[in-house]
């Protein structure tokens, strides 16, 4: 018997637009979109009145730590994170424990996948200095792309030798993400800091140390690649506004595609370097959250030289994040709100819904290629989430859902509240509660 789902009286947000619809959802697809589909027949209802239907989330950039750092989180405690915050599709990226460097060790991530994680998923194929062969291998279609961390990372994942960089740049056929830093000026930098602090660091030398100049100088290498070799390049989390520059402000779309694009992430939106001094470590992260750069940032996202909205998901245990500086690991766990973080920016009139739905969905599916998702079209699979912009959002410990159980956002109280997010057509998050009956689907890519 089919699965049939309703959704009554919704303000779709959608290409653009906010237009008063119903939506019908057979089998995991949408089926119908229009005014007044009330006497279509199914047991599931969802009375959106009033309520904003979105697109679901696609986070093109999330840790979830599984395989070898269970201990901070599982690809199951965290798509259940990021249901419950309105994301249905994330790419994981690579740097696991074992790092995710041959075909074995990807593949391996998604049995996992497929047993346990509530979200829709993909994993980034590894890339280092000495395993070109195995990264060449990649199925393009089925996996999201090939990640080169140009900075360092976990285990042998930095990849500094510029001949094997031109031979990837050259030859791989799809998309390679970077996490660009130059390696080089941030150990100078440490030096320096470590020298004139020792142990006693201030929080927010951070910032000094993985500066603007080693984030540029790495991006900005990694676009001549690019353009030198036509190579498809997506760069992660910009982090300041030296590097806006580099990017395109055309729009990317299916007919009219760019062959570099850039992510922005929401703590560098939301969080400045003088934050340090209230919560240190907790926003501790590679590249750092800087002095002075997050408003250039947001106005970068809103005239198009950014393309995508992500996360960097990041979470690691409360004690390891009770460090000292020089111990305490980067990273933070953001995936439960970053719909929330962006919605609270549409409060403040410094973003639209449209804008907001076109960089965390639609510019995603578009950057990546991915089939039949991050729409509200007929014939699109059924990934949405819905809204109330009347109920509040409070941060507390009580209500988090990523195993590492704390968050940089504790005690914000959002003005948004994400009520339903159905993940291939199946209600997985409702009223604050889960249906773990169903199991996300494996992105897959037109390519």
């Amino acid at each position: 018997m089919s699965q049939t789902i309703l959704i009554l009286n919704a303000l779709v947000v959608n290409e653009g637009k906010i237009t008063p619809s119903d939506v019908f959802i057979k089998d995991g697809i949408i089926e119908q979109i229009g005014n007044d589909l009330s006497h279509l027949k199914t047991k599931k209802i969802i009375d959106a009145t009033g309520k904003y239907l979105l697109p679901g989330v696609i986070d093109d950039q999330v840790h979830f730590r599984e395989p070898g750092l269970t201990h901070k989180a599982t690809i199951a405690t965290e798509a259940k994170a990021a249901v419950a915050g309105g994301t249905t599709s994330f790419m994981e990226m690579p740097n696991t424990v074992p790092n995710a460097l041959t075909q074995a060790l990807l593949e391996d991530k998604y049995q996992i996948a497929a047993q346990s994680s509530l979200a829709n998923y993909s994993f980034f194929m590894g890339a280092s200095n000495d395993n070109y062969d195995e990264a060449m291998k990649t199925d393009i279609k089925n996996v999201c792309g090939l990640k080169i961390f140009m900075g360092s990372s976990t285990g042998n994942m930095l990849v500094d030798d510029k001949n094997v960089l031109e031979k990837i740049f050259t030859n791989f056929s799809s998309l390679i993400a970077t996490h660009c830093e130059d390696e080089a000026t941030v150990k100078a930098n440490l030096s320096k800091y470590k020298e004139q602090f020792g142990e006693n660091i201030p929080y927010d030398i951070h910032a000094l140390i993985r500066n603007e100049e080693a984030c540029y100088k790495s991006s900005s290498m990694a676009v001549e690649l690019a353009k030198k070799h036509g190579t498809r390049l997506h760069i992660l989390h910009i982090s300041s506004a030296d590097e806006i520059s580099l990017f395109d402000n055309s729009l990317f779309t299916k007919e009219k595609p760019k062959h570099i694009t850039s992510e922005v992430c929401v703590h560098h939106l939301w969080f400045d370097a003088n934050d340090y001094k209230t919560l240190g470590n907790q926003i501790k992260c590679n590249p750092a959250i800087k002095h002075g750069h997050r408003e250039k940032l947001l106005q970068a996202l809103l005239d198009d030289h950014f393309d995508v909205v992500a996360t960097d998901h990041a979470p690691h245990t409360w004690d390891e994040k009770q460090q000292s500086y020089w111990q305490a690991p980067s990273g933070l766990p953001l995936v439960q709100h970053s719909l929330n973080v962006m919605l609270e920016f549409y409060k403040q009139g410094k973003i639209s819904l449209e804008k907001i739905v076109q960089k965390m969905a639609h510019s995603v599916a578009d950057c990546f290629q991915i089939e039949r998702r991050g729409y509200i079209r007929e014939g699109y699979w059924a990934d949405l989430t819905l809204v109330d912009l009347n109920q509040n959002t409070l941060v507390i410990k009580q209500n988090l859902y990523s195993k590492c159980a704390w968050s940089p956002f504790e005690g914000t109280e959002f003005q948004s509240k994400i009520t339903h997010t159905i993940v291939s057509g199946n209600i997985v998050f409702a009223n604050d509660k889960f249906d773990e009956s169903e199991k996300g689907q494996r992105l897959i890519f037109e390519r």
